[in-house]
């Protein structure tokens, strides 16, 4: 086959993603509001979709990004969050599988009912999301996935800060991405997850006002620190954009180290 290198001074082009049409679920705040801004800085027109239609607004002011306000648990709301995708320019080129939920409690206490909803929205939701983009993907000759997982879904947390649903959920995510990358690789459909580490944001708020936390996550990471949330920009950019053009099935943890303890 014929040489498709693509020459070194051109290497930092492809991280942009101009002309590119993303979906970022969970995107009113934290993790989420941060990527959609980051991939719309990058060229990608953005369809941002959460329930808070207040903060969908003022993520939107000043950026291309587009809101659709509602519940992504529910069938109707994923369609109409494809079907705004696809008016752009008729295709997706991105999905960021970022809402998600989180409840602390011991697992001889945390409800059946607690634990279903966590597995509803954290593995059973972006699983539905996917496989409604992927088939999208498929029939348009490829796309990227990317799966927001957890250090939690790689390793336990034990009784520090238990939480089994949460867990379990994110340990299904990073198994769902590799099993969707084994699946749709041949149809040049990329699936990655990045498994964040401790990040200040609305979700993980009380843990950062916990002074029993805050010496856990340091005594736990080897940088000695929590991370900023600028620090998993690069981990999304080199994921989405065509820099990654050979990676697929891959869980990049973004932790200070805390999964090489």
């Amino acid at each position: 086959m014929p040489d498709e290198t693509i020459p070194p001074e051109a290497a930092l082009a492809r991280f942009q993603l101009a002309g590119k049409v993303a979906i970022v679920t969970g995107a009113s705040s934290g993790l989420g509001a941060r990527f959609a801004h980051v991939l719309c800085a990058a060229g990608a027109t953005v369809v941002g979709t959460a329930r808070r239609a207040e903060r969908l607004a003022a993520l939107s002011e000043g950026h291309d990004i587009i809101p659709v306000v509602g519940d992504i648990s529910n069938a109707a709301v994923r369609a109409e969050v494809l079907r705004t995708a696809l008016e752009i320019a008729g295709r997706l080129d991105i999905l960021v599988n970022n809402a998600g939920a989180v409840v602390i409690s011991r697992a001889e206490d945390e409800t059946l009912e607690d634990f279903q909803r966590i597995t509803l929205l954290n593995l059973v939701t972006p699983f539905a999301m996917a496989q409604l983009a992927g088939r999208h993907m498929i029939a348009s000759g490829g796309g990227t996935i990317i799966n927001i997982a957890s250090i939690y879904g790689l390793v336990a947390s034990g009784p520090g800060e238990p939480h089994a649903g949460y867990a379990a959920s994110k340990g299904g995510l990073v198994t769902l991405t590799r099993e969707l990358a084994a699946q749709w690789g041949r149809h040049n459909v990329r699936v990655n997850a990045i498994a964040p580490g401790y990040f200040p944001t609305e979700m993980t708020g009380d843990a950062f006002e916990n002074p029993k936390i805050l010496e856990r996550i340091t005594r736990s990471t080897p940088l000695r620190r929590h991370g900023r949330i600028d620090e998993l920009d690069g981990a999304l950019l080199f994921l989405a954009a065509p820099a990654s053009s050979y990676i697929t099935g891959q869980v990049l943890a973004v932790d200070g180290g805390w999964t090489a303890m």
